[in-house]
Parts: C-alpha cells; sequence; structure tokens
C-alpha cells in the first residue's frame, strides 16, 4: 500500500509539495515567481500548493501542541476581549521561547490583477486588497485599537521569557484620569446636592471644568478608536489615490507605507498573542493579460511598499514569463536595465519557480479529473470515496510517512550549505556577489534537493554538492546552459549514440557555440543575463564536469531556470537551419537532369 499510494503523487504534486515545504521555513519577505506557461494549469497548480502549504500547518500545530502543551488563541469570543486587555495594557516581547516555535499559521489572499486592470492606480488594488484581508482575517475591532493604543514588539534582554510586560505609563495615566474625574464629579455632585454649599458658583465651576477635561481625554481616546473602526485603510488609501492632488502631493507614497508598517507591527503583535508565526501569502494572478504600464506598478508596489525587513510576506506571482517579460519591456521602468525584463524580473523574484511540462502521470489525473465530471460517473465516485473512508478507519496506511524523507532531505540540505560555506571547496568562487542572486541560490537549493529525492529509485542519484553546483550554473549562465540543453536535446533527437550519456556538456558547448554566436543579436537581452564566460568555461571543464547523463537527471528538477528560454532557441535554431537548407536547395536543384525539350 505504501508504494502504491507514493506513486500516486503525480509529477505536479511532487513538485508543489517541494515548493510548499520550502516557503514554510524560507525567510520574509520572500518573492516567488511562479512561472508555468498554461493559465488553467496554474491556477491548479496553486491550489495544490495551498492544499499543502495548509496540511503542513495543520502537522506543524499538533507537533507544538506535543512539545509546549500551549493551545493557541484567536481574537475570537473571550480571546477578543482578551486580546484587547493585552493591547491596552501590555507591551510584546519576543522572547526565545517565541522564535523557537515551529507551529505556524498562513493567511492566503488571492488577488486577481485583471479586476482593477481598468483602474488608473493598479498597484493600489493590490495593496488595499492586503491591509483589508488582514483587518478581515483578524477583526476590525483589534486592529482599530492598535491603531491607537498598540505597541510594537520589541526583543527581550536576556533569556527571559515573560512575553508581556506591563504600560506602567499608560496605567499610570488612566488611573490618574480616572481618580481626577471621579475628583471633579464628588466636587460637582456636593456642589449640587450639599446643602449650604449649593450657593457657591465658583465650586460648582471647579467641579465642572475637573470633569470635562478628564472626560474628555477618555472621549477623545474612544473617539480614535472608533474611528479607526469606520474607516478602514482600504478607505485612506483611496481617499488618498482619489485626490485632486495625487499628482503633486508631497509624501503620498511615505503614507501608504505607513500604512503597510502599522499591519507588519500588528501582525507581529498577533504573533505573539496567537502563540504561532504569522505569513500571509498574496498571490498574484493574471498580471499577463493587463497593460503593460500595470504590470510594471504592480511590481514596482511589491519592491517599494511591501518588501520592508522581516515583513511576514510571502508574494506568488503567478505569471507566464514569455508574456510578462515582453510587456516589461514595453514600458518606462526599464531606462538604467538597457530595456531587459529579464534582469528587471530577477531583481524583483527572489525565488524562481519554474513547472516544467506536465508529466505523464498528471496528464493521467487531469484526464481523470474531465472524465469524472460526467453525470453517469457520479455514482463511481461516492462509492470509490466511501471505500477510501472504511480503509482508513479500519486503520489501512493511504500514504507514507513521510519523517524519514524529511530527515533525509534536511541532511542532504545542511550537507549543500556546508559546500557553500567551505572556503576550500571550488564552488564557493562561482558564488554571485549579488545578494539577491545569492539569496535565490539559497532559497532554490532545498526544492531541487526535496524534488532529487523524489526521484530517489534511481542508484545514482546526483550528491547534495552536485546539485548545488548545478543550481549556481543555472542562476549564474542561464543562456549558455539553456543553449547547451537545447543542444543536447536536438542531438538525441536525431541521432541517439549508445555513449550519448558520457558526453560532457562543455564538449556539446563548444561545438555549437559558434551557431550562438550567429544568434546573438535575437538573443541579446537573454545573453546579459550570464555572467563571467570564462568562469563559465573553468566551471564545466574543470571543476564540474557534467555530462549528458548529469543534464539529463537535472533538467527535470531545474526550478530556477526560464525553460521559455530554451523553446525560444529551439525556435531560432530550427528557424535558422530552415534558412541554411533553403539558401542550398539551388544548388543540388543545379544538378538535376533537363526536361528533353
Amino acid at each position: 500500500m505504501g508504494g502504491g499510494a507514493r506513486e500516486a503523487l503525480t509529477e505536479d504534486d511532487i513538485y508543489c509539495r517541494c515548493l510548499s515545504k520550502t516557503l514554510c521555513h524560507t525567510a520574509t519577505p520572500v518573492t516567488v515567481g511562479f512561472y508555468a506557461p498554461c493559465g488553467h494549469r496554474l491556477y491548479a497548480l496553486m491550489d495544490k500548493v495551498t492544499g499543502f502549504m495548509r496540511e503542513e500547518m495543520a502537522q506543524r500545530e499538533a507537533a507544538e501542541l506535543r512539545r509546549s502543551h500551549q493551545k493557541p488563541r484567536s481574537p475570537e469570543g473571550w480571546g477578543l476581549l482578551l486580546a484587547l486587555w493585552y493591547l491596552a495594557f501590555y507591551k510584546p516581547i519576543i522572547t526565545e521561547g517565541h522564535l523557537r516555535r515551529k507551529n505556524i499559521e498562513f493567511v492566503f489572499i488571492r488577488f486577481s490583477a485583471w479586476q482593477y486592470a481598468g483602474c488608473d492606480k493598479l498597484w493600489a488594488g493590490l495593496v488595499t486588497t492586503l491591509c483589508d484581508s488582514v483587518r478581515h482575517h483578524f477583526g476590525a475591532l483589534p486592529l482599530s485599537v492598535y491603531h491607537v493604543m498598540g505597541t510594537r514588539p520589541r526583543f527581550a534582554s536576556g533569556f527571559s521569557q515573560k512575553e508581556w510586560v506591563l504600560k506602567r505609563g499608560t496605567c499610570l495615566k488612566l488611573w490618574g484620569m480616572l481618580f481626577v474625574l471621579g475628583a471633579g464629579l464628588s466636587i460637582l455632585l456636593v456642589a449640587l446636592l450639599v446643602p449650604g454649599i449649593k450657593d457657591h458658583h465658583a465650586l460648582k465651576v471647579v467641579g465642572s471644568t475637573i470633569t470635562s477635561l478628564s472626560g474628555s481625554s477618555l472621549v477623545l481616546g474612544a473617539f480614535s478608536v472608533l474611528k479607526n473602526l469606520l474607516v478602514s485603510e482600504k478607505q485612506k488609501i483611496e481617499r488618498l489615490t482619489n485626490s485632486e492632488r495625487f499628482a503633486s502631493q508631497l509624501g503620498f507614497m511615505s503614507k501608504v507605507r505607513r500604512e503597510v508598517e502599522v499591519l507588519v507591527d500588528f501582525l507581529a503583535f498577533m504573533e505573539i498573542f496567537e502563540r504561532r508565526r504569522l505569513r500571509v501569502v498574496l498571490e498574484i494572478t493574471s498580471l499577463d493579460i493587463c497593460y503593460p504600464e500595470k504590470v510594471a506598478g504592480v511590481l514596482n508596489a511589491m519592491n517599494t511598499l511591501l518588501s520592508t525587513t522581516n515583513a511576514p510576506f510571502i508574494f506568488i506571482l503567478a505569471v507566464d514569463p514569455s508574456v510578462i517579460v515582453p510587456c516589461l519591456e514595453q514600458t518606462g521602468c526599464m531606462k538604467g536595465l538597457a530595456d531587459n525584463g529579464y534582469l528587471y524580473l530577477n531583481r524583483t523574484v527572489t525565488l524562481p519557480f519554474f513547472i516544467p511540462e506536465m508529466g505523464a502521470r498528471s496528464r493521467l489525473q487531469c484526464l481523470e479529473a474531465a472524465v469524472q465530471t460526467r453525470e453517469d460517473l457520479m455514482y463511481r465516485i461516492i462509492t470509490s470515496n466511501v471505500e477510501r473512508r472504511q480503509a482508513k478507519c479500519r486503520g489501512v496506511p493511504v500514504a507514507p510517512s513521510r519523517r524519514e524523507a524529511d530527515a533525509k532531505a534536511v541532511r542532504c540540505i545542511h550537507e549543500a550549505f556546508r559546500c557553500l560555506h567551505d572556503g576550500t571547496d571550488p564552488l564557493t568562487r562561482y558564488l554571485p556577489t549579488n545578494g539577491a542572486h545569492v539569496r535565490r541560490i539559497v532559497n532554490t537549493i532545498p526544492i531541487t534537493l526535496r524534488l532529487l529525492l523524489h526521484r530517489a529509485g534511481t542508484p545514482d542519484v546526483p550528491s547534495p554538492r552536485a546539485a548545488a553546483a548545478w543550481v549556481v550554473l543555472a542562476d549564474q549562465w542561464p543562456c549558455r546552459l539553456s543553449w547547451a540543453l537545447q543542444c543536447l536535446e536536438d542531438a538525441w533527437q536525431s541521432q541517439p549514440a549508445p555513449d550519448f550519456g558520457a558526453r560532457s556538456l562543455w564538449s556539446v558547448f563548444q561545438e555549437n557555440v559558434g551557431e550562438l554566436s550567429a544568434l546573438r543579436q535575437p538573443l541579446h537581452n537573454v545573453l546579459s543575463l550570464d555572467g563571467d564566460p570564462e568562469l563559465f568555461q573553468t566551471f564545466l571543464a574543470c571543476d564540474f564536469p557534467f555530462t549528458a547523463h548529469d543534464a539529463h537527471t537535472f533538467l527535470g528538477v531545474t526550478v530556477n531556470l526560464d525553460h521559455s528560454i530554451r523553446h525560444k532557441m529551439g525556435l531560432l535554431r530550427g528557424l535558422d537551419r530552415l534558412q541554411k537548407a533553403a539558401a542550398a536547395a539551388p544548388l543540388s536543384r543545379s544538378g538535376r537532369c533537363p526536361h528533353p525539350e
């Protein structure tokens, strides 16, 4: 049963599970480039990723409950009153115990850019959707009270495990105002009710003045909370964007950023209150069917407004790169980047994830899902669900235990990172100096290793060091690597030799580098993505002599290489060969026998 359950996982399931596992450990904020060519499949894959993240969330919640015996809290019912009490009178402290918590809650927000395509400020729709969704998830009252009385969490000094510290200043002010209010009311009542003192007009004035001044402070605080309760962050930003002075309004972006920073601090507060980590997953879809200017505006909003330090945001940019790159190159945001959309996208995305073509098991599952939509098969679906539920109740395992596989994956990831940190390893000299590229490599290596372990049925599984080197190769020289892979694919399709897998990748590139040079004009933007060509030669010819067999093994798990580049190269190579064949055709026709007169 265990082997059958493992085979039931499709290729798409494996890819999405590995991505969701990595997102649970990746530092935030992170922008995931979720690249796939087909729109319908894109949504199905995102639903898979969301489902696996929810599954991971439930497993972590149960494990943390067994470890700490503390149930998480939520701002609902009595929990709402407790949250308001902490908001008003306590300061949150980030302790060592909180940092060791592994349970996590994902807040999923799906932003469809198409719904805001007619708006002049599409990026503002992104920010307002984020603010409104967080407000709806946690409730309007806690967020409104935080705007007025909330305190940003600070780190504990030393090893103290005390997560809440009383606001002495707030308590003293409140008790002082209540004392003055009580004194004012007492004087006023004495001046109004006690015989013989009723005629003292000055005492009435003093009592009423003290009562009014002390009571107005309390009323002002309540009014501020009520104002934030009625006017949401979404409405504030919409008012700013609808202003006639929007184009020339100084400090507009800082005001919007301030709203986002308050939101980030509120999420940090709720993390300590709920006793778990919080991650806001913002799924951005339908961006590749909007106008180019709108596309650039949304990416700018992600870069300038939302990517604040330690913000708990995970952006999943679900687009087709072959469509989004030409859109970016048509806008004015490319100035300074040589009108290269690939460079702009690489600066935005910190975790590229390219979904390969649909595998055989995924095709079968898609076909089965389509067949099951027929009404005459509904009874069969219901009976199969009943049988599966009965088997689960009898204790029959329906899925293999993943604990050992996860432990092995963690060991491999640690080994790969040790190679990156080892100054004597040749791999370290190929690491980029750009911090964004280093982060892309660090984020991609765990996914690649997990995908390799899922394909561990073959005896010659590459080592973690080789996997890390391949990730560096794909990140530093995407154009040259894509060209070598395309040449390998064409050679295998035309003349597959028995010893073809033993050929080195560098020899294949050397044989076809002249053809790549002839196509440098249409591939100019892609070639500019590559690093030092001499280092590429040293990498493949000396330090990491990958073979055609290695390339075939890694190709199915390479998620940080844009496959649309290779497809474009294949098309250009085919057209170039067709032109050469057409040019050689007249020479072949000149040798024909003339027609008889």
